[in-house]
């Protein structure tokens, strides 16, 4: 089931990484000295498109030129640099290098002979559909390549379905936690489920209703307004399958019957009680016999699963996971109300369930994750605004509706959304942050515009689509702040956690402003935004595996470390998106860990700078650990820059 066109792609990206890491080494080497180097999209420029590219030099470029070269040799542009947009690190000057009247297909580079000498390394310019094309399947790849339990798909990382025992998973209430996060003693309610599959989390084999109902959202989205990249219109990145393996489990951590909700499988470590996903290094296959299953490790066989409450049956809920949830089963029954009813139907009785349970007045921590500082998520309405959404999508024109639907009235669900949207906007957490796991506001205004102007802008809503749009642009305008202050232009502050998944919603944002205004307010912006998580950043790395030809190599992942051979691959879990720059890199061993990179050397370490630093290695879950939610912003962001706008209906 791995399409072919991935072998191909590996052996690309293997033909280069001598010539990479090459590069690197020397580079660290010059750092030091009078050194320059340009930073580009690896994946390359739209022909149309804006076009930047960075000139990074430890001394002043000032007056010099550069020039854009075709693959002949031939100068096709050429311009002066400019000034300096700012330091970075031990680095004097940034300089930024347009060149957007540069439109011919082909494979260009950037140099400038003096004062100090660069050249870039070779980028395609051409349609964003034969640039991204490639990019969207590795991120189905990842997706794939994450699955867990017995529907496991076959490749070259994967050799065996892991955490088989799920699929009759005892239920506990949430322990206590420590201040090292740590948990207590379990107590079980009695229940057992059905928790298999689902896809890991990150780099450990742990499955949480937090990021799985983000993720979903995004990919059923996808799937809908971009039939053409991630729905039936695609050979190669077809989301749809994909999609309903990640319902279906969470129509297992949902039980409608009882109206029961478990938010978690596995437990992170039990400190010296007994041992914890987090606690040793392995393959996923091995768990289920895993050292006979005895004390202490009788919890990395038999997982447990959290419940939402000790209420149990119909108890309220988060609702921040009430939010979600209502959503992706509402875009569960658009999307697969002509191809499979009974299931759609299911979805939208789920739908109106669990959004009736959500708890709209929560004091303290939101349910997340136990612990809950592995998932600190605060703004909620965002959530709800989003639900009540897609639920309105889910009830307008509808027909065949199921029985015992609570609402079949969809301007109830669209009140509920205006009222919510309100709520944010007016709220402690109006645009603090961008689209993201922890605020999905620059994704429910979108959505909520298209829903008012669907209903014919009915009077006596609590929001509007000019105070939505203003919101959106107010998050937006914060972003392009923030780049005026970074010498690489970027929107979200480099030494910062998720820096990978803020910059492809920062491109989804803009992307949907320009939409609705039938404008190019921020194209450019969006432009430069992919382009840094692509590579045109102090680094000069891509943050997506696969995604260029530098990219993560030692990731916080135990499957890459354990099955390439060395552990920085070949195999590469394609598609994969990680942490990105953070503000410091982590450190840790567990026994069966393999050293990555072999040699130790960290050849990042001379472009940090600014408060920020990037390493490419297996102990540094901070910068290089890859997760389900960080990549979901990738392919909504990769749709749009190929189709431009939506050619789904909601």
């Amino acid at each position: 089931m791995v399409d072919r066109t991935r072998h191909s792609v590996s052996a690309r990206i293997l033909s280069h990484l001598f010539l990479v890491a090459l590069t690197f080494f020397v580079g660290a080497d010059l750092a030091h000295a009078a050194s320059a180097y340009i930073r580009i999209n690896q994946v390359g420029y739209g022909a149309g498109a804006p076009k930047r590219a960075y000139l990074m030099a430890s001394g002043a470029e000032t007056a010099a030129t550069f020039a854009v070269k075709n693959s002949s040799g031939t100068t096709v542009y050429s311009a002066s640099v400019g000034t300096s947009l700012g330091a970075w690190g031990t680095f004097s000057s940034v300089y930024a290098l347009d060149f957007d009247s540069v439109s011919t297909a082909g494979t260009y580079t950037i140099s400038v002979a003096s004062p100090i000498a660069a050249t870039s390394p070779a980028f395609k310019i051409d349609t964003a559909a034969n640039l991204y094309s490639t990019p969207l399947a590795n991120a189905l790849y990842y997706y794939e390549s994450e699955r867990d339990g017995p529907n496991y798909i076959q490749n070259a990382l994967r050799t065996a379905p892991g955490h088989l025992n799920d699929e009759s998973a005892t239920v506990y209430l949430t322990p206590t936690f420590d201040k090292k996060d740590n948990a207590g003693a379990l107590t079980a309610t009695g229940a057992v489920i059905d928790a298999s599959g689902g896809w890991w989390d990150a780099g450990d084999y742990m499955k949480f209703v937090e990021t799985h109902s983000y993720t979903v959202a995004m990919m059923l989205v996808g799937v809908r307004d971009f039939p053409g990249q991630m729905g039936s219109g695609s050979s190669t990145s077809n989301f749809t399958a994909e999609a309903q393996f990640g319902l279906d489990w969470l129509q297992k951590m949902w039980a409608d019957s009882s109206q029961t909700l478990y938010y978690q499988v596995a437990v992170a470590s039990g400190g010296h009680a007994y041992v914890g996903d987090h606690d040793i290094w392995r393959l996923p296959q091995v768990d289920d016999t895993y050292e006979s299953c005895v004390s202490p490790y009788e919890y990395i066989c038999h997982r447990p699963v959290f419940q939402n409450s000790a209420g149990g049956a119909g108890a309220s809920i988060s609702p921040n996971l009430a939010g979600r949830l209502a959503a992706d089963f509402a875009l569960c029954y658009k999307v697969f109300a002509a191809s499979n009813s009974s299931y759609a139907n299911q979805c939208l009785l789920s739908a109106e369930h669990v959004f009736a349970l959500a708890n709209t007045a929560p004091t303290g921590n939101l349910l997340t994750a136990g612990p809950y500082d592995f998932y600190p998520e605060i703004e909620w309405r965002d959530d709800l605004e989003l639900g009540a959404t897609e639920l309105y999508f889910a009830l307008q024109g509808a027909t065949n509706l199921p029985a015992g639907l609570p609402q079949t009235n969809p301007s109830y669900y669209l009140q509920q959304a205006a009222t919510w949207a309100n709520a944010y906007i007016t709220g402690p957490n109006d645009a603090a942050d961008t689209l993201n796991l922890y605020d999905v506001s620059g994704l429910a205004h979108f959505e909520l515009y298209r829903a008012i102007a669907l209903a014919g802008n009915p009077s006596g809503l609590a929001t509007s689509q000019a105070a939505l749009l203003a919101d959106l642009q107010k998050q937006l305008n914060k972003a392009v702040t923030q780049a005026g202050k970074d010498p690489f232009g970027f929107g979200f502050p480099w030494n910062t956690y998720d820096t990978t998944s803020h910059g492809g919603g920062l491109v989804i944002m803009a992307n949907e402003y320009d939409n609705l205004t039938s404008s190019t307010t921020y194209a450019a912006y969006a432009s430069r935004w992919q382009a840094n998580v692509l590579g045109a950043n102090a680094w000069g790395t891509s943050l997506i595996v696969g995604d260029g030809d530098t990219f993560p190599l030692c990731m916080q992942h135990q499957v890459t470390n354990l099955v390439p051979m060395p552990p920085n691959g070949p195999p590469f879990l394609l598609g994969a998106a990680v942490e990105g720059p953070n503000s410091a890199a982590s450190k840790g061993l567990l026994t069966g860990m393999v050293a990555c990179p072999p040699n130790g050397v960290d050849q990042f370490a001379a472009f940090n700078g600014n408060g920020a630093v990037y390493k490419d290695n297996v102990q540094s879950y901070s910068t290089v650990e890859p997760a389900i939610d960080l990549t979901s912003s990738s392919f909504l962001a990769f749709s749009w820059n190929v189709a431009g706008a939506p050619s789904g209906t909601p």
